[in-house]
């Protein structure tokens, strides 16, 4: 009776627990899905709309200076003490009238009509930074999708290592039990068992490995596109194909000056400062405005003013930018020279950049030729030695050794063909023709 409670209190706190975990969903995910949901889950992509908002912004508050000024004001004011008053009218002496307050109101309205070109520089100038800030944001995104297929790559070499290894454990485990049935015939030393069991069990810890490599990838992925992060995500190999042909590398640095982003964007830089030093250079040209106003005063027993209507042409000239005007014409050269310089430096990068890129992917497809040829290789050593072993001619250790092999030369031709991908994906990244 007692063990039947037990049991009872053990099922029921079983299912307690079942129902507080929280249920792991799977879903498989392919490389277009990942990309579009990562895009639109991305921060740095959000934070380069805010930046474009702000561009725009600029553009706006540029046009709006030819805009005219327009003010209101007015006051009351009262008098403590009765001010002397003298009016030079010509009537004769007198007292004067008793004033103890006055209110008035003015409204003036300023249209600017020349200021040596100030406005339009600072328009242009601001639309070249505006075109700026969305290329940046579109450099910006070819990147993230770079990430979001180096997230997808890492998730897939995981799935297939764990694929793999599991593989080979159920086959080292096979050989324990056949190793063992030997051992207890007599056909076998117990020393080489051990050997068999040793090999077993570090390739359950690879296994251990392999499962947490690829939890922390699901982890990564699903914070990268906006799923909960105890997701399993199951990689779909669909599109992780390889290309069939490849361009030479004249036509990929070509591609690479016409389409990356980031060299347009310092184009736009450098006619932003041009415009710039003409705007700074316009500092020693007058402004001129057209001006209206509308006055109204009332000063009780005293004046009264409604009406006054004034319109008319105002001129102004800063003479001090004759003298202060030399340290901006300096600051905006000096500008204009960083920017130049800058686009010539990007230049040089885009050329080493390219280069890298594609050695990198010609050495990523040598290395798959060369591990497909080492897995045939290590195939073929491991049905000799099993052969081998299995007729007295060959050691446990050689077996063991010619198992290890195949397994590392299965996992490198896998994460080679991987790697040879996100190598491709990169050189088409660096050559601004990376989209999805």
């Amino acid at each position: 009776m007692k063990n039947k409670q037990i049991k009872t209190t053990l099922l029921t706190l079983f299912i307690f627990l079942s129902i507080q975990l929280p249920a792991q969903e799977s879903r498989t995910l392919t490389l277009n899905e990942a990309v579009e949901m990562g895009l639109k889950n991305s921060k740095q992509l959000r934070n380069n709309e805010a930046k474009i908002a702000e561009a725009t912004a600029n553009v706006k508050d540029a046009e709006e200076k030819k805009l005219p000024e327009a003010s209101v004001s007015g006051s009351y004011l009262y008098l403590p003490i009765q001010p002397s008053i003298d009016m030079k009218t010509g009537s004769g002496s007198g007292g004067g009238p008793s004033v103890n307050q006055a209110i008035y109101g003015i409204a003036n309205v300023s249209m600017p009509l020349y200021n040596g070109g100030k406005i339009r520089y600072g328009i242009e100038s601001a639309k070249f930074l505006e075109q700026a800030a969305k290329l940046d944001a579109d450099n910006d995104r070819e990147q993230v999708i770079l990430n979001i297929i180096n997230a997808c790559i890492n998730l897939y070499k995981a799935h297939q290592a764990i694929a793999l290894v599991r593989e080979n454990l159920t086959q080292s485990q096979q050989r324990v039990k056949d190793l063992s049935n030997l051992e207890k015939n007599g056909l076998l030393a117990r020393n080489d068992l051990l050997k068999a069991e040793l090999q077993s069990s570090n390739t359950e810890l690879a296994l251990l490995d392999a499962e947490s490599n690829y939890k922390i990838a699901c982890v990564n992925m699903n914070i990268m596109i906006g799923l909960p992060e105890q997701t399993v995500l199951v990689p779909d190999r669909s599109g992780l194909a390889l290309p069939t042909s490849i361009k030479t590398l004249d036509a990929y640095e070509q591609d690479a000056m016409q389409n990356r982003k980031d060299i347009n964007a310092w184009s736009f830089r450098k006619k932003s400062a041009d415009i710039n030093l003409k705007s700074v250079k316009a500092d020693k040209y007058p402004s001129i405005s057209l001006t209206g106003g509308y006055i109204a005063a009332d000063i009780p027993k005293f004046l009264s003013v409604y009406n006054a209507v004034n319109i008319g042409v105002g001129i102004k000239y800063n003479i001090a930018s004759l003298w202060k005007n030399k340290a901006k014409l300096q600051q905006a050269e000096a500008k204009q020279k960083q920017v130049s310089i800058g686009q010539e430096i990007l230049t040089d990068n885009i050329h080493l950049q390219v280069n890298q890129a594609y050695q990198a992917y010609l050495v990523s497809v040598k290395k798959i030729e060369v591990y497909e040829k080492s897995v045939a290789q290590a195939t073929e050593n491991y049905r000799i030695t099993k052969n081998k072993f299995d007729n007295s001619l060959a050691t446990t250790t050689e077996l063991l050794d010619a198992d290890v092999a195949l397994l590392q030369t299965r996992l490198s031709v896998t994460n080679a063909k991987a790697d040879s991908f996100l190598a491709y994906n990169r050189l088409l990244q660096i050559t601004g023709t990376l989209n999805y």
